[in-house]
């Protein structure tokens, strides 16, 4: 009986557990718990999906992100907010810990409130700029929305994002539709490699502040045109993940599934929902995580797994097995038409860089496989894996393995080298003469002496 209601619990616990690989705990910091009400549709989809949701005021003294070293939440996520600082227990170095401890965060930005200090001291670590007074409008007078932004301008309708370069994964694409992205501060972004953007602003667009810019707009713009993020993403080293949202609007119920029009365009329905799931799945992962779950590697038609030691010249196979995390599940992982998986074989540098080819899966993993000749040097050498792509968690695997050099009696004998003909050639020739003087010399008669009679006088 209790084992029956063991496995009731179990499964219980497995249906309502969060669809997250990272956990299901999430943290919303806002003005006031009332004001979720405005986002009532987004958080409903995400109790749906198993999130364990707190709401917490950034004055509240009961806001800890850590107890005795551990983190209190899996996931931050800030709404816009009054508050300019958001107090000692949401610190620019508390929030790089919270990253650090592998602790995801979406921040979301409206222009109708001004950014809270610590979220620009910590974007600012992150390599991104905001606008010096954190309330600047993203204004478009020709991609803006006639409907609801007739005059300011300040409602954007974008078509829906495209991947940034091929052979990506195309999570946020959902093509033929748009978006609207109301009252959005703009961001730019710095050459780091963890940072990737997701939809930048139209070519027609700038940064405006109507407090200080009513008159007219100052030449000295922050940024403009494609300068301009809307939406970025960062992962870092760890593989933790920063969210930046320019426009929060676009989490509200009214912004969901609304009418928009574009100048002398027909309105249409935004795909903002579909969007935002994209989006928060995304960033609280649900999507985009990649596991390896086993490596092997032996010797060529040998049933001997991962031995420590190789010899040079030696024929190698080498499989890795690994899973992507999507729909709640993990899943065989497919790579994205025109990437490639590739494995190393290096000393210092890469003796070796071959493709991994998938050869099977199975019900939650693919595996891939290649063969390779281990090169003529002896040393320690790495079996590599590293593979990096914008919106995949990072592959890193290194097996550590000894390559020997060739033994005194794993040589090639002579007479199969066919180069040592002549030298052998040669030591038979001489062999063949000797044997052949010295059977002549011993079996040949000697010449006889001629004897005569003895003179007498």
């Amino acid at each position: 009986m209790r084992s029956l209601l063991g496995l009731v619990l179990f499964l219980f616990a497995a249906l309502v557990s969060a669809a997250s690989s990272a956990g299901s705990r999430l943290l919303v910091v806002l003005d006031n718990v009332e004001d979720k009400n405005a986002y009532s549709r987004f958080f409903a989809d995400l109790t749906e999906r198993g999130y364990d949701i707190t709401y917490e005021s950034a004055k509240s003294e009961a806001l800890h992100l850590f107890n005795l070293g551990q983190r209190n939440y899996d996931h931050l996520l800030f709404l816009p907010t009054k508050i300019k600082g958001l107090g000692p227990n949401l610190t620019p170095k508390v929030l790089l810990d919270f990253l650090n401890a592998d602790g995801n965060i979406l921040v979301t930005m409206s222009s109708t409130h001004a950014v809270p200090s610590s979220l620009v001291a910590l974007l600012s670590e992150l390599d991104i700029a905001l606008p010096a007074e954190r309330t600047a409008s993203v204004v478009d007078h020709f991609y803006y929305d006639t409907v609801s932004a007739a005059e300011s301008h300040d409602v954007l309708v974008l078509d829906t994002p495209r991947n940034v370069r091929p052979a990506l994964k195309n999570y946020f694409e959902i093509p033929g539709s748009v978006l609207s992205v109301p009252h959005a501060i703009g961001h730019t972004l710095g050459p780091g490699p963890l940072l990737t953007p997701i939809i930048r602003a139209p070519a027609t667009a700038y940064s405006y502040n109507p407090k200080e810019e009513a008159e007219a707009v100052d030449e000295d713009l922050f940024a403009a045109g494609q300068q301009l993020a809307l939406v970025s993403v960062l992962q870092a080293r760890n593989s933790a993940r920063v969210t930046i949202l320019g426009a929060a609007e676009m989490l509200q119920d009214k912004w969901l599934e609304t009418k928009v029009s574009r100048p002398a365009e027909k309105a249409q329905y935004t795909a903002n929902r579909e969007f935002i799931t994209s989006l928060s799945a995304w960033a609280f992962q649900e999507l985009g995580v990649l596991r390896i779950n086993s490596v092997e590697h032996k010797l060529k038609d040998t049933d001997e797994l991962n031995p420590s030691i190789y010899r040079v010249k030696n024929e190698v196979s080498y499989a890795i097995s690994i899973s992507e995390y999507a729909d709640g599940g993990w899943m065989p992982f497919r790579v994205p038409e025109g990437d490639s998986l590739q494995l190393e074989f290096s000393m210092l540098s890469p003796f070796h860089r071959v493709d991994l080819k998938p050869t099977s899966e199975t019900q939650h993993a693919t595996i891939f496989t290649t063969n390779l000749t281990l090169p003529d040097q002896h040393g320690i050498f790495n079996f590599k894996v590293n593979y990096k792509r914008p919106f995949l968690t990072y592959l890193e695997s290194k097996e550590t393995v000894s390559v020997r050099h060739m033994a005194h009696d794993e040589w090639p004998r002579s007479y199969v080298i066919t180069g040592a003909y002549p030298w052998l050639s040669g030591i038979g020739a001489t062999i063949v003469g000797f044997v052949a003087f010295s059977a002549l010399w011993m079996y040949s008669q000697p010449v006889k002496k001629t004897t005569g009679t003895k003179k007498t006088q």
